[in-house]
């Protein structure tokens, strides 16, 4: 409303100022027609042309962007989670157990002893020692100090304390509930009875002939060579005359060592072996197959439709600023001069004289006989019945339900308020400065003329 006050007043100026002289310029078709006749003389000179100093005005038009508020609708999906059940079937194994005999071949050992001589020698080790003389050196070792001034700087920590804003995203969590309808079933049992053949194992006894291999444990003596035993022998004398005495003096012989070996009786008891026939009592399992009335129970699943509230959860974030204060650490450093005392270590040798023992080992034999025993293993063979547990896998089908987790999407609406900008065209007058001169050879205006608008010009 201002803006086309301002250009109605502008009009009115612009139409008062025109009609005033002629001579002043003209502007449009008004201004050409009022112009003197010796300016549209044909002869005139065109230097006698008046020139049109006149501020003209022209209307421009601009574009100008406004903020405008709207609103609008957005659809947002929310992510919802329910349990929705599942029947499935899944196979049961049991495992069972049946007896089975089998016959096994069982060793027996025995242990037996012999004796058996042998010679061993025995090394005698005996250590002796010797004097030896040696010289050593000695370090003796000395520690002195001496004074050291040294500047240290020591560090000065200051803790301070700044406001720091962050932004949390606060979770909110809404449960709702809907109506499902789901199928279920429910197992009806009925008993049902069928002939199942099975086998039975009998014991029969007999009793059989059997060759056993025996013996007896028998001593005997026997002469065993012992130690060697030395002993003092005289030889035979011998009778002799004798002149001095005109007789016969008997004369002893010479002795002499001799050894001897020794025999000593050794009693050992020896196994004579012998074959003896024995009744024994064998017992055998014959198979018997028997009938009985085996129940077995037959399932069916009959369905039957149930309604159940499913919750699902919608999760919302709501921002909140918090403030929190963070410690930061200042340091600053200042020097101070000590005094400390340097270690240092002196050395220095002396010789010593030391006499030591060094051991040195004699070694010498010795024969000695020993009788050890040397053991030797005997083995027989008897049979064995035994039996066992033989496993068996047996299935059967087992329904049951199940829950599975399954995720859609439910979309809501939202409205939002937004900000667009939007064009819009001002048409404002824009002054212009015009030289209108004037063609000596023809009344018409020049190539920029003023329109007849009143209050524009048009180029």
């Amino acid at each position: 409303m201002k803006q086309a006050t301002w250009m109605v007043v502008l009009m009115s100026v612009v139409a008062l100022v025109s009609g005033e002289t002629a001579n002043a310029g003209y502007c449009g078709a008004g201004r050409f027609f009022s112009l003197s006749k010796k300016a549209c003389a044909p002869c005139g000179d065109y230097c006698s042309a008046k020139a049109c100093n006149t501020t003209c005005y022209k209307t421009v038009q601009e574009t100008v962007w406004e903020p405008q508020t709207y609103t609008c609708t957005r659809t947002v999906y929310d992510q919802c989670i329910e349990q929705v059940p599942v029947t499935c079937t899944r196979n049961v194994y049991e495992t069972c157990w049946r007896d089975e005999c089998y016959t096994v071949c069982k060793p027996c050992y025995q242990t037996c002893y012999r004796d058996v001589c042998c010679t061993v020698r025995k090394p005698c080790f005996q250590t002796c020692y010797r004097d030896v003389c040696c010289r050593v050196r000695k370090p003796c070792y000395q520690t002195c100090y001496r004074d050291v001034c040294c500047t240290v700087r020591k560090p000065c920590y200051q803790t301070c304390y700044r406001d720091v804003c962050y932004t949390v995203c606060k979770p909110i969590y809404e449960t709702h509930y809907r109506q499902v309808c789901c199928t279920q079933y429910r197992t009806e049992s009925e008993t049902c009875y069928k002939n199942v053949c099975y086998t039975v194992c009998k014991p029969v006894t007999e009793q059989k002939q059997v060759q056993v291999c025996t013996g007896d444990w028998v001593e005997e003596s026997k002469q065993v060579p012992g130690p060697i035993v030395s002993r003092c022998v005289q030889d035979q004398g011998t009778w002799e005359w004798d002149p001095c005495t005109c007789c016969c003096v008997y004369k002893p012989g010479c002795c002499r060592t001799v050894c001897e070996q020794t025999m000593r009786t050794v009693c050992c008891r020896k196994w004579v072996p012998r074959m003896e026939c024995r009744t024994v009592c064998c017992t055998r399992m014959e198979q018997e197959v028997r009938q009985c009335q085996v129940p077995y129970t037959v399932c069916r699943q009959v369905p039957f439709t149930v309604t159940k509230n499913i919750p699902y959860t919608c999760v919302r974030h709501e921002q909140q600023t918090c403030t929190k204060r963070v410690p930061y650490t200042t340091c600053t450093w200042t020097c101070e001069t000590i005094t400390k005392k340097v270690p240092y270590t002196t050395c220095s040798w002396t010789e010593e004289c030391i006499t030591k023992r060094v051991p040195y080992t004699t070694c010498s034999w010795t024969c000695e006989t020993v009788t050890k025993k040397v053991p030797y293993t005997t083995c027989t063979m008897t049979q064995e019945t035994r039996t066992r547990k033989v496993p068996y896998t047996t299935c059967r089908q087992v329904c049951e339900t199940r829950m599975t987790t399954k995720t859609h999407c439910t979309p809501r609406q939202i409205c939002e308020t937004k900000v667009r900008c939007v064009p819009r065209t001002v048409c404002r007058q824009v002054p212009v400065a015009t030289c209108c001169p004037v063609d000596p050879g023809c009344a018409a205006p020049a190539a920029t003329a003023c329109g007849s608008a009143p209050g524009g010009c048009i180029q």
